[in-house]
C-alpha cells in the first residue's frame, strides 16, 4: 500500500490522523534532526497499521515534511 504522509514535528502528542484513503497526517514530538522524526513516523505508522517497523519504508521525502511511504 502506498500512502502520502504530512509530518508535523514538535507536536504535543504523537498521533496519526487519516485525511483520505491514501493520505495521513502524523504528529510527532520528535525533532527533525538526524532522522529522529523519520524514525518516530515509522514507529507511529507501524502501531497505527499494526505491522512491523521493517514493513514500512519511506520512499521520498527523507528531508521533507511531505513523504511517500510504502507499507508491505
Amino acid at each position: 500500500m502506498r500512502i502520502f504522509v504530512k509530518v508535523r514535528t514538535f507536536a504535543k502528542t504523537n498521533r496519526v490522523e487519516k485525511l483520505s484513503e491514501d493520505a495521513y497526517r502524523v504528529y510527532t514530538s520528535a525533532k527533525p534532526v538526524d532522522g529522529q522524526a523519520n524514525k518516530a513516523v515509522t514507529k507511529l505508522l507501524s502501531k497505527y497499521f499494526k505491522t512491523a517497523k521493517s514493513n514500512i519504508e519511506i520512499i521520498t521525502g527523507q528531508k521533507s515534511g511531505v513523504k511517500i511511504v510504502i507499507i508491505n
